[in-house]
This record gives C-alpha cells, structure tokens and sequence, in this order.
C-alpha cells in the first residue's frame, strides 16, 4: 500500500465519528416535541378560541341572563269612604280568591244613607204627583178665563154695535163699564197662562225624567254605591302584603289598609345586554330557574322586548339632551327588559314578585347550541343550592 492510500485510510477512519451528530438532534427534537409545558399552552389556547367562539354565536342565538326577578301587579288597597273597620278577614300572607271579603267598615251610616234617599225619592214622586195636580188646576183657570174673556168681548161687541145704531141708547157708565170688563177679562187670561207656564216650568217633565225625580234617583244610587264600597272585596286572585290594621281602625279614603299581590298575571322581566337581544323575537321558547327552587327547570316564552330605557338624563321639554361621557377603557353594556311569560301551571307555589331567576332564550332551531345551552341552564339550577 502506498504512503498516499495509507494517509487517505486514516483520513477516512479519523472522520467515521462525524455521523453521530444526527441522532443528538433527534433527542433534542423529540424532547421539545413532547414538553408537557408548550403542549398544555396549546391546549389551553385552542380550549380559549373555542369558547371564545361559542360565547360569541351563544350570546346571540342563545342569550342568558342571571339579572332577571319575577314581576307581579301589586294593588293597595284603598277604602273609597271612611268608617271604622268592623270586620277583618284576612292576615298578613293570607291567600285570597278573587271576590273575597277583605275588609268591612261601619255599614251602619250608610244603610242610613240609603234609607234617606229612598224617602227622597218617594217625596219627589209625590212632589212630581203635586205638580201635575197644580198644572191641571192652572190649565183649568186659564180656561175659565179664557170664557170670561169671552163673554166679555161679546158684551163689549153687543155695546159697540147699540152705540153704532143709537148713540144715546147707553150712557157713558155703561160704555166704561163694558170696557173696562173686557180689560180685566184680558188681564186674568194672560193671568192664568202665566200661572199654567209657571206650574208647568216646576213640574218638569213627567214620569222618569223629571228633574227633581232623576236628582232623587242619582242621589239613591250614590248611597247605594257607598254602601257596596264600605265592603272591601279582592280584586283578582293573590296573596296580602303590608298589612298593619286591626278591627276598630278608623278607614278614610285614599290611605291603604293593606297591599295586594295578584297572582293572576306573573311574568319575568330579564335585563339582557342590548347586543344579545338582536334575535329575540317574542314567542321564543325561555327556561328558567329559581333561586327559590334550585335543581328545578322551569319553561316559558318571550312576551315582549323592551323599545326603551331611562339613560339618566332629567331634561325638560326645551332644553338640550345631556350627554354623558363613559369613563374608563370598556363601556357598561346597556340592558334592555325582555318579559318572559310562565307556561300554565309552570313554577306554581313558587311565584314570588321579586324572586330572582336565570333565563336563557332559544332564538331558532340551533341544535349545537341549544343542546348546550339546555345543559347550561341544568348546571345553573344545581348551582342555586350553593348560592
């Protein structure tokens, strides 16, 4: 073998070890690929970018809310005359049907009261009966006058036409006093006309619409009414509220005895952000739970949307909008009151006015997300017992 293969054999054996370096990076690779810190980021930023995801479609399509409370119409109420309470029905939190006897007061004045009008009203009857009786007796003047008239002109007639034939046949007496029965024949017929018109001008009309008969009757129903008022009756079905009266408590009007709850008309008003309300349409279908029954779920409908709120702003017809500026970097989202409407027979025994709810609305058929939501709301209804 020559020196130069010789140099050229050892050149080759000194750079056999250069190969190895590839399998070193490998590790190095390897190793990266399965750190468990990058893996965990990954996963955690591709889980954010889903929800992420989801939040956006489900705050349109599915829009929830934890700021909502039942709503109820709440009547005082209110004795529209005064007397002293004789009766007392009902406790505080006492349930009640519609047309229940709540409250009594003294029905002593006012069955008076009735009683005297009553008589008021025969009296008219009776004046109304006197003023026909007074009308025919002027009618039956008049026409005795208007005889007397009569009789007169013709005597007066008889004397003028003697005079045109003798003119010394009558003397002048005789003239004057022809003359002068005639005048006061004239004179008691205009009389008795103005006596018959007066007579007629009291009596009114006859029958039912004569004045001081309907003044009578008007006067009859309002004791009546006052006495239907002294008892106070439950306007619709519900539950009694602020209650603080006992039997002997003096009643005036307009000072409530007691607060009513009607349970006849119960809906829940949702404040939802004014961007989740864009596909709200009323007749979506609402689940709901109670805090006052947590694990339940209950089911109802959109009645109606808000079209307006109060943004703060007291200005007056005339003046200027104020205008407030947001401070700091984000803006409050606005809400808007979205009324939701119980399915019959839905959360009975539970409707309390202002008990507090969660809402969700299902605005379409979007099976991915309702079938999130629908798990959504479960979770929340659990959650209640720990809250």
């Amino acid at each position: 073998m020559s020196v130069g293969e010789k140099e050229e054999t050892q050149g080759a054996t000194a750079a056999d070890p250069a190969p190895a370096e590839p399998p070193a990076r490998e590790g190095r690779e390897t190793s990266r690929s399965r750190d468990p810190v990058r893996r965990v980021t990954i996963i955690l930023l591709g889980v954010c970018l889903v929800v992420f995801i989801w939040y956006l479609f489900a705050d349109r399509m599915t829009p929830y809310t934890d700021q909502a409370r039942i709503r109820s119409v709440v009547v005082p109420i209110v004795p529209r005359v005064a007397g002293y309470l004789t009766e007392i029905n009902v406790r505080l939190h006492s349930i009640v049907s519609e047309g229940d006897v709540l409250f009594q007061i003294d029905r002593t004045p006012f069955e008076l009261a009735v009683r005297s009008a009553e008589a008021n009203v025969e009296q008219a009857a009776q004046q109304v009966g006197a003023g026909a009786a007074t009308v025919k007796s002027a009618a039956g003047r008049l026409g005795v006058a208007r005889a007397q008239l009569d009789r007169a002109q013709r005597n007066y007639d008889r004397t003028q036409r003697v005079l045109e034939q003798n003119p010394g046949a009558l003397s002048q007496a005789d003239r004057d006093r022809t003359e002068t029965s005639l005048a006061q024949a004239v004179e008691r017929v205009a009389s008795a006309e103005a006596d018959l018109e007066k007579a007629k001008q009291q009596l009114g009309d006859v029958g039912p619409d004569n004045p001081q008969l309907r003044a009578a009757l008007v006067a009859l129903e309002q004791a009546q009414l006052d006495l239907a008022f002294s008892t106070l009756r439950a306007p619709a079905d519900g539950a009694i509220e602020s209650f603080e009266v006992d039997v002997g408590h003096y009643a005036q009007p307009g000072q409530p005895l007691a607060t009513f709850v009607s349970t006849h008309d119960v809906w829940i008003q949702a404040d939802m952000r004014e961007n989740s309300i864009s596909r709200v349409r009323p007749g979506n279908r609402v689940e709901f739970t109670l805090d006052v029954a947590p694990g339940r779920v209950f089911k109802g409908s959109v009645r109606s949307v808000g079209f307006g709120v109060s943004a703060g702003q007291n200005t007056s017809r005339g003046d200027l909008p104020t205008v407030k500026s947001s401070q700091g970097w984000l803006r409050d989202p606005q809400r808007f009151p979205v009324i939701i409407g119980l399915n019959a027979g839905e959360a009975t025994g539970y409707r309390r006015a202002g008990g507090q709810a969660d809402v969700i609305v299902y605005t379409g058929s979007h099976p991915i997300l309702n079938a999130i939501g629908w798990v959504q709301i479960r979770l929340r209804s659990l959650l209640s017992y720990v809250r």
